[in-house]
């Protein structure tokens, strides 16, 4: 699918008004690449009205860039007055919460734009999907569409970009020769690294801290073969938890926890256990836990998560028994 095929879907029906939804809490690569392809948008036609969207509104990394970038984020669906809806860097529609049903019951086209393994039901119901799982974000993925469009992103486009580039490759530990790429000619737009960097570089607050400390005193250590699976819980900062136990040691990590009537569980792997193993958190753990739990999972290689319904302890098992049926020892 390319930049040519979403235009169409708009004239198509005659496009006008533009919904742009990120994921719950969204990140630095879903408020960017929800930006940049505004922006994008915009540069076709100056007659659309387009609004990004996020339920339950940014993280704290995502509300810090908007002291640096022009962006306007609602929390709130008004599909009525819409004409079309794109989804980005969201892998199932059930991280879109009390939204699922909406976009579920809309007879609006659906364009998902996004770089995590992908999700049998969110591909049923999207009109286009664009999904490159080989992308290091979706920011990646909004650049390509730049290309696709013969346009090139101004300064602050580009610094939209890089900054979701920086986030989800975790300031390039896990990028591609793809990625570098676009990093460079991003820079030679003008993207200032010093400013991007320190944009993203915020204190950790007391809760977060006390969160992973719980979470390490909380550990359950499981040992398959040569590999070191840790499992914790914690009713907040799942994710950072779970990167800060992959970093005490883990080659993979599972957190999880209620959250109001939820459970989420974050996952983390490092890059040679993903490697060594072939075990893909998002397709080979999160999928299948999430349709056990109820609910829905999916994610990168070796970052993923789930929500659904149930027990902590039983998700736990269910986590192991799912490892051990990938896992040869």
């Amino acid at each position: 699918m390319s930049f040519q095929n979403i235009m169409d879907i708009f004239r198509k029906v005659d496009a006008k008004s533009i919904l742009l939804i990120c994921h719950q809490n969204a990140d630095p690569d879903a408020l960017c690449s929800a930006y940049a392809l505004s922006c994008l948008l915009n540069k076709i036609s100056s007659s659309f009205k387009i609004e990004i969207a996020a339920f339950q509104g940014l993280n704290k990394l995502s509300k810090q860039i908007l002291k640096f970038l022009p962006i306007i984020v609602v929390d709130s669906l008004d599909i009525e007055k819409t004409e079309a809806i794109v989804l980005l860097d969201t892998n199932t529609i059930e991280q879109l919460g009390s939204w699922k049903k909406i976009i579920e019951k809309s007879a609006k086209p659906l364009i998902v734009i996004d770089h995590h393994s992908k999700h049998p039901h969110t591909e049923s119901i999207s009109t286009i999907y664009i999904n490159d799982e080989q992308a290091s974000s979706t920011c990646e993925l909004v650049y390509d569409l730049y290309r696709q469009a013969l346009l090139r992103p101004n300064e602050r486009e580009a610094l939209a970009l890089y900054l979701g580039i920086l986030y989800d490759t975790k300031h390039f530990k896990i990028a591609t020769l793809r990625t570098f790429k676009i990093i460079v000619d991003l820079i030679q737009i003008g993207v200032n690294v010093e400013e991007a960097l320190n944009i993203l570089s915020t204190y950790m607050p007391l809760p977060e801290r006390i969160a992973r400390l719980k979470a390490a005193n909380r550990l359950r250590i499981i040992k398959f073969g040569k590999w070191l699976v840790v499992f914790s819980y914690i009713n907040s900062y799942h994710a950072s938890t779970a990167r800060a136990l992959l970093g005490l040691g883990a080659h993979m990590v599972i957190v999880g926890g209620k959250r109001k009537n939820s459970l989420v569980i974050s996952m983390r792997a490092l890059q040679d256990f993903f490697e060594k193993t072939g075990i893909h958190l998002g397709r080979d753990i999160a999928q299948p836990l999430g349709k056990y739990l109820s609910g829905m999972g999916g994610g990168h290689n070796t970052s993923a998560g789930v929500n659904g319904e149930g027990n902590i302890e039983d998700a736990f098992e269910e986590c192991i028994h799912l490892i051990k049926k990938k896992l040869i020892i």
